[in-house]
C-alpha cells in the first residue's frame, strides 16, 4: 500500500513574511558577537556590485543587519583570514570559504565548456598559472594587464586566461582591491579539508537547496532555486532529500518549502528599521519581494535617465516588518541628499527620517537634503522630522 504523504503546514501570509525576515537577520536581536562573518554565514552568499552610492552593496548588507558597523570593518570581514571566495552563486558573490565543494557541479559544468566565450592562444593559461604560483596573489593589471584597449569587455588574454581558471575552480578570487578582482591559486588559498570536488551534481545542489530554504525560510520553488541560480528542475531532482518541509501559504498560488528550523519556533523580536541595498537578499527577487510585501521593486540604474520612475538606486525603507516607501539617495560632501523620496504614507515619516539619519552618520555625513518627495504634502513633515532626528544624533 502506498504511504499517504503528510498534509503540508499551513502558514498564514503574516507567518511566513516574519519567518522571511527572521531567516535574513532582520527580526530579533542582531548577532554583533558573530559581526559580519556570522552574516555571511546566515545568508550563504552575498552580492557584488560595482555601482556605490552610499556605498558598494556588499557593505550595504550586514550594515543593513548590524547597524553602522564601521566600513573597514566590513571589508577586513570579507577578505581576511581566509574566510571567502568569490565565485558565481545567484551573481557574482561573496561566499562563506565552507560552501566551496557545494558548487563543484559548476566548476566542471564550466570545464566542459573548452572555449568559454573567447579563444585563447596557446600556452596563455599555463603563463598565468605560474605566474600565480611564483609570485601569488596578483590583480589582472599585475598577471600581464586586463585589457587590449577596446571595448568594455575586450579583455586581453591574460585577463581571459585567469579568469576561465576562476570558473574552473583552479585560481580563487580572495579579495577585491580598488574593486580589482585579486587571484590565487585554490590549492593556497582553499583549506585542504574543503579542496575537492568529491560530491557528485545531485549533493551539490541538494545541500545548495538546503542552504538557500534556511536563508529564505520559506519560499517557492523558483525562489529556493534562484538563491544560488539553479534551474527548477535540478531543484525539483533534490528537494524530497534537502529536509525542507512542504508548506502552504496564504495567499501564495504556488507551491512551497521552509526551512524546519523556521518552523519550530514563532518569529518574535525587534524589527530593524533600515535602507535596503536593491541587491538585497531579501529582495532581489521582484515576484517573491511583491508577494511577501506587496510591494514592486526594480532598480532603475540601467534604465534610460528620463524612464526611470523612482530614481538611479532607490533604496526601499524597511521598518516595522513592512516596506514602507523609497529613497533615491546620493552625496554632496557631508550632505547625505534625497533626491527623491516615496513614503506609504504619514506613518513612513518618522522611520525613514530615523532610516536616513542613520545612513548620514554611517557614510560621514551630518547633514541631509530632502530634494523631492512623491507626495508633497509629506515633504515638509520629512525634513520636520530629520531635523529633530539629526539633533538627538549629533546633539
Amino acid at each position: 500500500m502506498t504511504p499517504v504523504p503528510p498534509p503540508a503546514v499551513e502558514l498564514s501570509a503574516d507567518q511566513a513574511r516574519r519567518i522571511a525576515l527572521r531567516a535574513q537577520g532582520f527580526l530579533g536581536a542582531p548577532d554583533r558577537r558573530a559581526g559580519v562573518p556570522g552574516v555571511l554565514r546566515h545568508l550563504g552568499a552575498v552580492q557584488l556590485d560595482t555601482i556605490s552610492v552610499l556605498a558598494r552593496s556588499h557593505e550595504l548588507i550586514p550594515y543593513a543587519r548590524l547597524g553602522p558597523v564601521g566600513r573597514r570593518t566590513v571589508e577586513d570581514a570579507y577578505w581576511s583570514g581566509g574566510r571567502t571566495f568569490e565565485y558565481w552563486s545567484h551573481a557574482a558573490c561573496i561566499l562563506p570559504v565552507e560552501e566551496w565543494p557545494h558548487f563543484a557541479f559548476r566548476r566542471r559544468a564550466y570545464r566542459s565548456r573548452p572555449h568559454w566565450h573567447h579563444d585563447l592562444p596557446d600556452g596563455v593559461y599555463d603563463t598565468v598559472i605560474k605566474q600565480l604560483r611564483d609570485e601569488g596573489p596578483l590583480t589582472a593589471t599585475e598577471l600581464g594587464g586586463a585589457k587590449n584597449g577596446g571595448e568594455w569587455w575586450d579583455w586581453s588574454a591574460s585577463k581571459v586566461a585567469v579568469e576561465r581558471a576562476l570558473m574552473y575552480g583552479e585560481v580563487v578570487c580572495t579579495e577585491r582591491r580598488g574593486w580589482k578582482r585579486v587571484y590565487d591559486l585554490a590549492e593556497r588559498a582553499i583549506p585542504d579539508a574543503l579542496l575537492h570536488d568529491e560530491l557528485s551534481d545531485a549533493e551539490c545542489r541538494r545541500r545548495l537547496v538546503a542552504l538557500a530554504g534556511r536563508s529564505l525560510g520559506v519560499g517557492t520553488r523558483g525562489d529556493i532555486a534562484d538563491y544560488h541560480r539553479l534551474k527548477g528542475e535540478e531543484f525539483d531532482a533534490v528537494v524530497a532529500d534537502s529536509g525542507l518541509v512542504p508548506v502552504v501559504v496564504e495567499g501564495w498560488t504556488k507551491p512551497a518549502w521552509a526551512d524546519p528550523e523556521a518552523l519550530a519556533k514563532e518569529p518574535r523580536g525587534r524589527h530593524r528599521t533600515t535602507l535596503l541595498s536593491p541587491f538585497d537578499s531579501l529582495i532581489w527577487e521582484r515576484a517573491r519581494t511583491e508577494r511577501i510585501f506587496g510591494f514592486t521593486h526594480r532598480l532603475e540604474a540601467y534604465v534610460p535617465k528620463q524612464k526611470r520612475i523612482h530614481g538611479y538606486f532607490a533604496m526601499p525603507l524597511l521598518a516595522g516588518g513592512k516596506l514602507q516607501g523609497r529613497v533615491d539617495p546620493a552625496r554632496e560632501g557631508t550632505t547625505l541628499v534625497a533626491k527623491q523620496a516615496s513614503l506609504a504614507g504619514p506613518k513612513a515619516v518618522a522611520p525613514m527620517a530615523e532610516a536616513l539619519v542613520e545612513a548620514a552618520a554611517w557614510v560621514g555625513c551630518t547633514d541631509i537634503r530632502v530634494d523631492r518627495v512623491d507626495a508633497p504634502e509629506l515633504r515638509e513633515p520629512l525634513r520636520t522630522e530629520i531635523g529633530h532626528a539629526l539633533q538627538r544624533a549629533f546633539r
